[in-house]
């Protein structure tokens, strides 16, 4: 709309203290305060300087007026964007810089133009002149994820074709067993019944081969997502291999997709990380410095508030983490050397979506806030500044008691989380309380997100269809005010790392944790069919658990020490080359991709920790 709010710095609020003063941290608070101050300047500027008002208004009206207009299939004109029905230039100023058309800075209301709606129709009917058109309209891409991971890899590619039957785009997510995440072979010792449990076993580049076996890993219709933190680097490598062995190694800087690589929402709530915090952030940053170079459509970091959200926390503490998480890595990536401007636009967040009043706008705060601190406090350009998000549905929130209720509520947090705009969604499985979802609940699941965005008129006519209402801006500005305050604790004890090191994020989580399950104890937090309103019946339902055959266990141990003996010399070798680059504090990463063809995740692994050293657990 105008060069003021699109990231050009026009109109940046400068910091009012010298940046050496206080962290990065407590300078993302000022810019966001500064920022605040500045939306109110231009409101009374608006309202005061006649000529700078009329120029809103003329910009504002010229917008509207070049909306195109678009037909429901009853035949109701609906404008392509929704936009507040106001012509004092005040209130416009607030609009435009408070807010910003979806698209523009600061993004409180969409990271792009468009998102979810159908393709514009030249004439609505697919008529014209009273004849059948020929023409193709062009798809956009579905936001819907899909997530699957359970026994070995050929039963989650098998999986995986199952649901993407009726996908366009191939958008897959990967969760893996229990050993995969804690950097463990198969054949480790007392890990034998983990195998293949609550996730895919993943041992060698050959099981990755397996995993996305008839997938075009270059097509820019395809996109994996690998749901594993402490290990990243070493499954990352492997992924790449194995697209090498198929495709060739001009397939390397086509890959789409992302890793998660999260460490630290892994010491914060998870602890599935392997080595020390500092070794961990160094090889992590190894990873980013490699793709960001080599692989520009690759994300090689999914910021994760899920897994807090997951852990207890509330979704303001959510929220609050995550983005000062996201700020610490950019700091980090930045003291590496490598620009903002190209590991920011290769940034991504992950969140969560409950029934707290809260989610109404989490997302869209943090995308707002993000968008500030990237481009006040670290000069970035507007590709950097985009909260790029993933949303999944609360699991935390399933319900085994009357569990097909979880339908309602996983229908009630999509519509949330599209409300939101995400740019990518996963919606759980009525029976994941109990199991690996089966393929009856995963498939009601994946229709949800259709009936929503494309059976149901709530998204696919007009961006902006349901914002911006008075409720939704009190819970906006609550939720700013709330996440600054974290930011200032963290603040207050040094920054994230420092933080971290008190246990004050952990501890935090734990509080809310036990505060969330004491109110549904004493039933002023209440769940339907839990707490309120049980039918009386205590009876488990039928649910068919899944479960991994002992065979395909002992399969995978096989296939391990049968790969580990025909690569015993060559892993020797790449061992050795990994542990000397490690030992200088050389950039890991080129030496994992030569590691990773011949060597497992354990070897791996255990190599690293011997010259690192091993986690040691925050309880």
């Amino acid at each position: 709309m105008t060069a003021d709010q699109n990231g050009d710095g026009a109109h940046r609020a400068p910091l009012q203290k010298e940046e050496n003063a206080m962290s990065k941290l407590g300078q993302v608070v000022e810019s966001v305060e500064n920022y605040n101050k500045f939306v109110l300047d231009q409101v009374k500027r608006a309202r005061i300087d006649q000529k700078f008002g009329r120029d809103l208004l003329g910009r504002w009206n010229d917008t509207k007026a070049k909306i195109p207009v678009t037909r429901t299939p009853t035949g109701l004109p609906l404008p392509r964007l929704a936009l507040p029905e106001i012509d004092e230039p005040g209130e416009i100023a607030r609009f435009i810089f408070g807010e910003g058309l979806p698209g523009e800075f600061p993004y409180l209301n969409a990271a792009y133009p468009e998102m979810y709606l159908e393709p514009v129709r030249e004439i609505e009917s697919f008529e014209k002149n009273g004849e059948k058109t020929g023409k193709k309209i062009p798809q956009l891409e579905e936001p819907t994820r899909l997530f699957s991971g359970l026994m070995l890899a050929e039963d989650t590619n098998e999986r995986f074709h199952y649901l993407t039957r009726h996908q366009r785009t191939h958008r897959l997510s990967t969760a893996f067993d229990g050993p995969t995440l804690y950097g463990l072979d198969s054949d480790a010792d007392g890990v034998f019944g983990k195998i293949g449990e609550g996730g895919v076993a993943i041992d060698t580049v050959e099981d990755m081969v397996r995993l996305y076996d008839g997938f075009d890993l270059g097509s820019p219709n395809f996109s994996a997502s690998m749901t594993i933190s402490g290990p990243a680097p070493m499954v990352m490598a492997m992924y790449i291999a194995a697209a090498k062995r198929r495709f060739g190694s001009k397939v390397v800087p086509r890959l789409r997709g992302t890793v998660q690589a999260d460490i630290f929402k892994e010491v914060q709530a998870q602890n599935e990380t392997i080595f020390p915090i500092e070794p961990s952030l160094r090889f992590l940053t190894d990873m980013v410095e490699f793709t960001t170079r080599e692989m520009p459509r690759w994300y090689p970091i999914s910021i994760s508030g899920y897994h807090i959200g997951e852990a207890g926390s509330t979704p303001v503490q959510q929220a609050a983490y995550t983005l000062s998480n996201g700020f610490a890595y950019a700091e980090m990536f930045a003291a590496r050397g490598i620009p903002v401007d190209q590991f920011g636009p290769r940034l991504s967040f992950f969140l969560d979506c409950g029934l707290d009043a809260e989610y109404i706008a989490l997302a869209r705060v943090s995308r707002r806030i993000w968008a500030i601190g990237m481009r006040d406090v670290f000069k970035a350009g507007p590709r950097a500044q985009l909260f790029k998000l993933h949303t999944q549905t609360s699991g935390r929130s399933l319900i085994a008691a009357e569990f097909k209720n979880n339908l309602t509520r996983t229908a009630t947090e999509l519509i949330l989380s599209y409300m939101n705009a995400t740019n990518s969604c996963h919606s759980n499985s009525a029976d994941e309380p109990f199991t690996t979802p089966s393929e009856e609940w995963i498939r009601l699941a994946a229709h949800g997100q259709a009936i929503l965005l494309e059976e149901s008129g709530l998204f696919k006519h007009t961006m902006n269809m349901l914002s911006g209402s008075p409720g939704m801006k009190a819970v906006e500005r609550a939720v700013e005010a709330s996440i600054m305050e974290e930011f200032r604790e963290i603040e207050r004890l040094g920054g994230v790392l420092p933080a971290v090191e008190e246990r004050y994020q952990r501890s935090q989580i734990q509080n809310a944790a036990h505060k969330y399950e004491q109110q549904i104890y004493d039933g002023t937090r209440p769940i339907i069919g839990l707490n309120k309103y049980r039918d009386g019946d205590d009876d488990a339902p039928e649910v068919e658990l899944a479960r991994t055959p002992r065979t395909k266990q002992q399969l995978q141990v096989d296939r391990l020490r049968k790969f580990k003996k025909k690569n015993a010399e060559k892993a020797k070798r790449a061992l050795d080359e990994l542990a000397a680059v490690a030992e200088r504090g050389k950039n890991v990463f080129p030496a994992l991709l030569e590691a990773a063809e011949v060597c497992s995740l354990g070897q791996i692994t255990g190599r690293l920790q011997e010259v690192v050293g091993r986690f040691r657990p925050m309880v």
